[in-house]
Parts: structure tokens; sequence; C-alpha cells
């Protein structure tokens, strides 16, 4: 059955201006894409991304000279719909991420199913989300923690007193601890720091190397007493097998890959290498948030704070209670645009 393809382009105001090692924003851009079948909608989500160069009007004008395709009866599933559009797409997965999150939603609306039980996919044992705090001074960290209890926060870092920071931050709370270096630190440092952030409660460190540092990370991965968690060095399916033996798992960003479909693809490949499995999130809206918890059953852990970062969120779906999340009780990922 046809569908049709409609754009709704929104500013999303950040409750603090979210700062890691290479950016700063207070407000970030994002594209909500609907695919509209009669009386269904399916939702899907992309933010603009400096770093990789993707604005809302390079995603909307990808997507604009795929219509034809898009709108055709070409598809039945999303993953026909994403191979259909991958050539086209290849260098714009974010539009492709907001395409492939929306076909999802649809197909499953379609089957009457919340997208993960569409997957046939058990829900019962779902790992809890984490809550970032970016960088800042040290006292302002302490209040954007102390402002929203939590029970696991991911802490951003890559100053010249990340030590100082978990420390400050440990006397304030029990919750778990993760740290996300962004590419900021030497393997040196990583391999020092570590058994200092395990006895500071750290579960795993992030991204301690720039991206292409992999023979610092092979020092790393061997050296290190807490895991480490590829990020920037693991962006599409073809990362996720040159990961093992650097990183003792991956974390998947849907935006970056394409979307669910090949994300699924990513975790089964992280699977089969013995590599844990992370799912994290971009300043997003709660339809890009929806999408990341329909994949939770395959989690070891998970990074979807992003609504909880905004203060003006367009769209309903999942919601949390002190990290566990909740599904919307609507079929596909749950979402509803306002």
């Amino acid at each position: 059955m046809p569908q049709s393809l409609r754009f709704h382009r929104f500013d999303l105001r950040l409750k603090h201006t979210f700062t890691i090692a290479h950016d700063s924003r207070d407000v970030q851009p994002t594209l909500i894409v609907e695919l509209q079948d009669g009386s269904l909608s399916g939702f899907g989500e992309a933010t603009s991304n400096k770093y990789y160069g993707i604005t809302i009007d390079r995603m909307i004008d990808a997507l604009e000279a795929l219509r034809g395709l898009i709108e055709s009866d070409d598809w039945q599933t999303a993953e026909e719909l994403w191979q259909l559009a991958h050539p086209h797409l290849k260098d714009n997965p974010f539009a492709q991420c907001a395409l492939d999150e929306a076909a999802h939603d649809l197909v499953a609306k379609r089957a009457g199913k919340p997208l993960y039980q569409h997957w046939n996919l058990d829900a019962g044992n779902n790992p809890i989300t984490d809550y970032t705090i970016g960088i800042d001074t040290i006292e302002n960290m302490v209040r954007k923690m102390q402002e929203f209890p939590w029970p696991l926060y991911k802490i951003k870092l890559g100053t010249t007193d990340d030590l100082a920071i978990v420390r400050e931050l440990r006397r304030h709370t029990d919750a778990v601890f993760r740290v996300d270096a962004n590419c900021a630190w030497t393997a040196e440092t990583a391999i020092q720091y570590a058994p200092v952030l395990r006895d500071l409660g750290v579960e795993f460190i992030e991204q301690p190397l720039k991206a292409a540092d992999w023979e610092g990370m092979k020092r790393v991965v061997r050296e290190s007493v807490l895991p480490v968690i590829a990020d920037e060095s693991c962006i599409v399916e073809g990362d996720v097998e040159r990961c093992a033996g650097y990183f003792h798992g991956i974390n998947i960003k849907l935006t970056k890959c394409g979307g669910l479909t090949p994300a699924r693809r990513m975790i089964e490949k992280a699977r089969q290498r013995g590599l844990q499995v992370m799912v994290g999130c971009m300043n997003e809206t709660s339809v890009g948030i929806s999408a990341i918890a329909q994949l939770l059953p395959l989690l070891n852990y998970v990074d979807m704070d992003g609504t909880l970062l905004i203060a003006n969120d367009p769209a309903t779906g999942v919601t949390f209670d002190f990290g566990r999340v909740l599904y919307a009780n609507e079929n596909g990922t749950g979402v509803q645009l306002n």
C-alpha cells in the first residue's frame, strides 16, 4: 500500500548547555520523518550534526530525491526499504536512520504490535538507562547531578581535571558511574586512570582514545583494569569486526549507522565476536529515543537519556522510572507527535 512522506523540523532547547570534548550547544535542530498510510503514521528521527556535516536541509534534500521510491509499493518491510534506499543514502546515514525508524514504526503498527514484540523479543530483562552529565565546572556538574537523582550516570570527560571531577561527583552519590572521554586521552592516561576510576565506582570507559588510534587501543584493552567501549571507532557495520581485540564492547548510534536495520545486524556481529553491546543516543526527541527502546532486550547497556536533556519534546513515547524504561501503550515504537 503506498504511503506519503512528510517532514517535521524542530529546534530542541537543551535544559543545560551540553558540552563534550569537541562541542558545546544550547539548541539541537532535529528532523522527524513521517510515513503516513491512511490513519497510521510511522515516525523516525535524526538530528543535525556539525561534526559529521549533517544539516536538516541536507537530510530533507536527500529524502525528497527518493520520494517516488519511498511512496511506492515496492517495499513491504523496513528492511526492504533500507536496501532500496541505501545506494542513494550511503553518504547520509542520518537521513537513512530517520526513514528506517519511520518504516519500522509503520510496519509494526500495520501488524498491530509494539515493534519489539513484532521482532519476537522479550523485554523482561531490559537494561536501565544512564543520565549524562556534560562537561562543566565541577560545581555545576555536581549541581546537575543533584538536580536529577538517578541510579546510573554517564560522565563526560576530556578536561585537565578528569579525576578531580569523578572524585567530587562520587562524594555526592552512590550511583554507578560510566565515563566517556570522547577521544581525549592517550593510552598512558587511560591505563593510569583506570584503577582510580574503578575504585571510584566506574563501570567502564567509553572511547578513551582518538578513533584511529588502534595501536594505542591494543595496549589499553590489554592493560586497562576497566572495560573499554568503542564509540567513534565503531560507526558502521564494517567497524564491528575491527573493534574485536581492541575494545570489550561497542556503542551503536542509530543516526551514524543508518537506523534500526543495520543496528540489529551490528548487534548480531558483535555477539559473534564476543563483544558487549550498548546503544547510545543524541539530544533527540521521544521519536528517536522510543526507537532505541525497541532494541533494549538485545543490549548490555543503554544511553537513551536524550529526552531528559531537552525542554520542549514535541512527541510522546517511552517514559522513565528512575532509569527503568517504560514502553508506551501504543503499537510500533509507541510514538505520537504532539
